[in-house]
């Protein structure tokens, strides 16, 4: 019963969000994300430390306050571009997205290589596979955690594979990836979320301190010789849309298995940080990304 009480839910906020104008709605939204951040102590908490270890005393604390806001605000407008764009066409999803340095993937399509799109909670995510996915007409397979309402689980994969996007479930993915890949079709992967040794995360630098970082698209990229093109997706009005494609990351092949994966895993991170650097207030900083090797950090909210 809880299932269809979320799925009248999203109905209701779909309707509304298509039929309010969209400056009342981002007043709205931005109203919201100041009562969430205000009320919610236990992820404004989360959200300060993230930013004062990454940042130390480079920012003020009105700095990091409009930050903890602009992170809600974008999780909401990311909900929102969901709800609106169901039933759209590719032609009318792709009119508010512009393309930055569309060559390297253009190029790796051309001649037949295997990709990895990787990226990270960045603006509005969601977005990100559906765009490529329609701009270059292929099929992109994504890896994301199944919700636990089934109803909500298949509204979101409805929505992603109307514009040629696979949905992989975390479990088991790593086979699935591989499958896809040696079909032809290209694998997205978020990677910067924590990630444990104990769940086969690898130890890398992120913004000068010690984090638990998924190896996947290293492993992927070393074993299938596949392109890995770090991709992110940025706004400035929660309109218009710029994805920008960086230069393919390195493929690193020695004797040294380990040290390779390492190494390319660390390259990865780098271009996150570069791109959240830029804008950090387009970040998704809830999460608890140095958790692995500084759990005393968010001693208060272990779970």
């Amino acid at each position: 019963m809880i299932d269809y009480f979320y799925l009248f839910l999203y109905k209701c906020f779909t309707l509304l969000s298509k039929l309010l104008p969209k400056k009342v709605m981002d007043l709205l939204l931005l109203g919201l994300s100041k009562l969430i951040y205000r009320l919610d102590k236990k992820h404004r908490s989360i959200i300060q430390k993230n930013l004062s270890l990454a940042f130390g005393s480079t920012l003020t604390q009105s700095q990091k306050d409009q930050i903890g806001i602009r992170t809600f605000y974008n999780m909401l407008q990311t909900i929102i571009s969901f709800m609106k764009r169901y039933g759209k066409t590719s032609h009318e999803l792709l009119e508010k997205v512009s393309f930055h340095n569309e060559a390297f993937v253009q190029h790796a399509i051309d001649t037949n290589q295997k990709i990895i799109f990787m990226t990270g909670h960045y603006s509005n995510w969601e977005l990100l596979a559906p765009a490529i996915a329609a701009k270059f007409n292929i099929t992109l397979v994504a890896v994301g955690r199944k919700l636990d309402s089934e109803v909500m689980d298949n509204v979101l994969i409805k929505n992603r594979e109307q514009f040629g996007v696979e949905i992989l479930y975390r479990k088991g993915a790593m086979k699935g990836m591989i499958k896809a890949l040696k079909k032809g079709k290209a694998v997205g992967l978020l990677l910067d979320q924590n990630l444990g040794e104990k769940q086969g995360g690898i130890k890398v630098n992120f913004f000068g301190r010690s984090v638990g970082h998924s190896p996947a698209a290293a492993v992927l990229a070393r074993t299938l010789d596949a392109v890995v093109i770090p991709s992110f997706i940025s706004t400035d009005d929660y309109e218009n849309y710029t994805v920008t494609f960086y230069e393919p990351l390195p493929i690193i092949k020695t004797e040294d298995k380990e040290e390779d994966i390492r190494l390319m895993t660390q390259a990865q991170a780098d271009i996150t940080q570069e791109v959240i650097e830029g804008k950090p207030e387009e970040w998704f900083w809830v999460h608890k990304r140095w958790k692995t090797y500084y759990p005393e950090l968010y001693k208060e909210h272990l779970s």
